[in-house]
């Protein structure tokens, strides 16, 4: 379900607005780390608010001067390739960063990846197995389970590099978040698939 689907990555969007910068902040206190608030808020700014609003502009402009169907039918499937070149190139950017960490420190990268890959198949088979307990469609509960999983590990790698510089322990674990991340979620994504059949006739809700 695309439009449910939105909304639920909307409304985790306008979450990180108000969380993200307080539950840093109260993270970093607790490791005794001094956080400045003017970078966490202007790092909220511009990798969640200018996309965001960039984004409701668009849609919002090309609806109103194109119509819904030409939105929909022509202006989304050409612009699908420049989100994922989008995603893959701000990956290439990442890892070149922390090339020479990610291959000299490959132990400190394995005890990184193992607690997060844990979070992530824990909360989202959390999230699916509660949405089918409550049968939610299998159209809803598995866009849920991954945007429940979800990390916004690539803000957090802006931050870390912002705060305390590439080559930082707090970047690489960050960038140690988005390598693990992704493969994770893909096969959260065929798992999700796979099972579509666990939720009946509300699999074609």
């Amino acid at each position: 379900d695309p439009v449910y689907t939105l909304v639920q990555v909307a409304v985790n969007d306008l979450i990180m607005l108000v969380a993200f910068a307080p539950i840093v902040m109260i993270l970093c206190g607790v490791a005794n780390v001094v956080v400045p608030s003017n970078v966490l808020i202007t790092s909220v700014v511009v990798f969640i608010v200018i996309p965001l609003a960039a984004g409701y502009l668009t849609r919002s402009l090309l609806l109103k001067a194109r119509g819904k169907q030409w939105f929909e039918e022509f202006f989304l499937p050409k612009f699908q390739p420049i989100t994922i070149a989008a995603l893959l190139l701000t990956l290439v950017l990442i890892f070149a960063f922390q090339a020479q960490n990610l291959t000299q420190r490959w132990f400190a990268v394995l005890l990184l990846a193992v607690p997060i890959i844990i979070q992530v198949y824990f909360n989202s088979s959390l999230t699916y197995l509660v949405m089918r307990w409550l049968k939610v469609p299998h159209n809803v509960a598995a866009p849920g389970a991954l945007i429940g999983a979800s990390n916004f590990f690539e803000l957090a790698v802006a931050v870390a590099i912002t705060l305390f510089g590439a080559s930082s322990g707090a970047a690489l674990a960050t960038v140690v978040g988005v390598l693990v991340e992704v493969p994770v979620m893909l096969s959260v994504c065929s798992v999700c698939n796979r099972t579509r059949d666990w939720f009946g006739n509300a699999a074609q809700s």
